[in-house]
């Protein structure tokens, strides 16, 4: 299984991005799909998680209300819109994909047995 990050860019601050996630090889209805983002020198942190069943979100605190993590199940792909958009969400973005069933903890980045491979976001002021 390979997961498909796209849609990062450059724009100023302000601005909206949408970032895309496509796993390839099958199906993740019904677990969790998450976005985390790494910036220089900084460790990886959560974004968001989706889960496909019963279609519930989870963000991190600078994320909500900015961001919005949802999933298409005929495109079997995860967007995480971005909007009002700051310097400081500047990083490279990953989404992640668990097959783990039960109780997990989605801002763990050692819960994720799958990840893309990260697309630049770069917000300038």
């Amino acid at each position: 299984v390979q997961l498909q990050a796209s849609g990062g860019g450059s724009v100023q601050a302000g601005g909206s991005l949408r970032l895309s996630c496509a796993p390839s090889g099958r199906t993740f209805s019904g677990r969790v799909m998450s976005w985390f983002r790494q910036a220089p020198g900084k460790e990886r942190e959560f974004v968001a998680a989706f889960w496909w069943n019963i279609r519930r979100t989870y963000y991190a605190d600078f994320s909500e209300g900015r961001f919005t993590i949802s999933g298409d199940n005929a495109r079997n792909t995860v967007y995480l819109q971005m909007n009002s958009l700051k310097p400081e969400d500047t990083a490279v973005y990953f989404c992640a994909a668990t097959l783990r069933v039960g109780s997990i903890s989605v801002s763990l980045s050692t819960t994720y047995d799958y990840w893309g491979q990260g697309t630049q976001v770069t917000v300038s002021s």
